[in-house]
């Protein structure tokens, strides 16, 4: 299994609009801090799957030289989760679109022009797209109603997207989680910033170790930590491109 983040960044993205932040400074420049919104592949070496599809859909395929997609799935409705799948107007008809109920009865209403082939999905009940599995399960992502985090398996390797949570996380979503190959978990601040509706880098690897994960990698990272290549020596932050084989 291949997993491409092709998205790192949060709802802004860095660098932010009229921001002179060093790592704003620095994805500018090119560095690793530029963080478009978050998209994730993972690939079984025939079929594609998307998990999320963030505004800046377009060039994240085009600069990953990503020219087939095989499916959608979406952790939940936030528009920078979302907000790309208009990418696939007059490219792609009847996209295999994966979710739960409600967020694909909210997304897709966003998106009425256009075909898709709906896949409603229950929590904790796995599916399979190519040889990969799937199970969503629930997080906790206020004020919003469903947030859901998922579980991808393939030839005997797990991984784990937490989607958008605090570490309120139901104990039966837990136990999904432990013992994964990878863990990749949102992180949105550094450590002295706290948010109700997302973790921060602390809450993050404590939610690492809590669930015994082999391998961590952060994602949905604001501008806020330092330049990308100096908050790496402290925390395993993912970038835009990093590839990770299971």
């Amino acid at each position: 299994m291949r997993i491409t983040l092709l998205g790192t960044g949060d709802a802004v993205g860095t660098p932010k609009i009229g921001c002179k932040c060093p790592a704003c400074l620095d994805a500018k420049k090119g560095g690793k801090s530029k963080r478009y919104r978050p998209c994730l592949l993972f690939s079984d070496g025939n079929v594609n799957v998307l998990v999320d599809t963030g505004p800046d859909l377009r060039t994240q395929l085009i600069d990953n030289g990503i020219d087939k997609v095989d499916a959608v799935i979406w952790t939940h409705s936030h528009r920078d989760h979302t907000g790309g799948f208009g990418d696939f107007w007059r490219v792609k008809n009847f996209m295999p679109v994966y979710g739960e109920k409600r967020v694909l009865d909210y997304t897709l209403g966003e998106f009425h022009f256009m075909t898709f082939e709906r896949h409603d999905q229950e929590m904790y009940i796995p599916f399979k797209i190519g040889d990969m599995e799937f199970t969503l399960f629930e997080v906790n992502h206020p004020p919003i109603d469903v947030s859901t985090g998922i579980r991808v398996r393939n030839n005997g390797k797990t991984a784990i997207v937490t989607g958008d949570t605090n570490l309120e996380i139901p104990e039966r979503s837990l136990d999904l989680m432990r013992d994964t190959d990878l863990l990749l978990a949102d992180a949105i601040f550094p450590r002295d910033i706290r948010v109700q509706k997302h973790m921060n880098i602390d809450d993050a690897v404590y939610l690492s170790k809590k669930v015994n994960a082999k391998r961590s990698i952060f994602i949905h990272l604001s501008h806020l930590f330092p330049p990308h290549d100096e908050a790496a020596q402290k925390y395993s932050l993912g970038y835009d491109g990093m590839i990770i084989d299971l």
